[in-house]
């Protein structure tokens, strides 16, 4: 299993309340319309920060991560008409994309 994790702050004058409720209630549904999502994707989340006693502020407005079994699978799902026409292009209207931190992982379960 192939994972990404993509750390996301949203565009200069955004509020947080709309890029959350943008990335969540538009974008993550754009995503998952998409034959590909379902054919290539093993799991695909949003996630966004909570007030957290004791830990710092958020360096970041939210989290997608995207799992795949295999590069290929990431490699089709990322060059297919429909990621490139219709999701990719919607990325530009809530993320700043001159601030993004990308994790490629690969798991190893310790417990």
């Amino acid at each position: 299993m192939i994972k990404f994790a993509f750390l996301i702050n949203r565009l200069p004058g955004m509020t947080v309340e709309d890029f959350q409720l943008y990335h969540r209630d538009r974008h993550a549904p754009l995503f998952t319309s998409i034959p590909e999502t379902e054919q290539y994707v093993r799991k695909y989340a949003v996630s966004h920060p909570i007030t957290a006693d004791g830990y710092p502020d958020p360096a970041y407005d939210g989290l997608t991560e995207i799992w795949f079994d295999t590069w290929d699978d990431h490699d089709s799902f990322f060059a297919s008409a429909n990621y490139k026409t219709k999701v990719n292009p919607d990325e530009s209207k809530f993320i700043d994309f001159s601030n993004v931190g990308v994790m490629v992982t690969n798991e190893t379960v310790v417990k």
